[in-house]
């Protein structure tokens, strides 16, 4: 599903997906571990490159932290592991908004073999958006609310994914 909506960052339209297809990467040489396949420690560095590609769609990158003195702090983080990558595999990432508020966004990230198609990996997150002076949780600007209030009006028509909100445990 796609939509055309206008930006309120730039005052420009823009499109926005469901889910957002924003990061892409093949699996580093030095990813592999003594097991021939992607180090769980990468999975997690992977979703981050896809937590920036989100977070500079939303306008909250690196530029935003820059010229705002803003910034997101991880609060919670939860990773699948469905099925193994092996050296070189390609990945896309997709991202789903689940919900937001002021000062919180709670998102979920898809990676697959960008080739064959498979879910390997999902990754779950709520990041808190703070201020790098009192490094502090702070409401996010108007514009960047305006942003992810958008992207959510559009997520919010998809199944809500089984994988968020699980718990760890093992079930006897």
């Amino acid at each position: 599903m796609l939509a055309l909506m206008n930006d309120p960052l730039s005052a420009q339209p823009f499109d926005i997906a469901a889910p957002l297809s924003l990061h892409s990467e093949r699996v580093h040489p030095d990813w592999i571990d003594h097991n021939g396949h992607m180090n769980l420690a990468y999975y997690m560095l992977a979703f981050d490159h896809a937590t920036d590609a989100f977070f500079d769609f939303v306008g909250l990158g690196v530029n935003y932290m820059k010229t705002h003195a803003g910034s997101t702090f991880t609060l919670e983080a939860h990773i699948t592991y469905d099925r193994e990558l092996m050296v070189d595999a390609p990945l896309r990432v997709d991202t789903q908004l689940l919900a937001h508020d002021a000062k919180r966004l709670h998102y979920m990230h898809f990676m697959y073999h960008a080739e064959d198609g498979y879910l390997a990996s999902t990754n779950e997150l709520v990041s808190l958006h703070v201020s790098m002076e009192t490094r502090r949780s702070a409401p996010m600007p108007g514009d960047v609310l305006g942003r992810l209030d958008q992207i959510a009006a559009l997520h919010d028509t998809m199944p809500r994914p089984e994988q968020a909100g699980r718990v760890i445990s093992i079930v006897r």
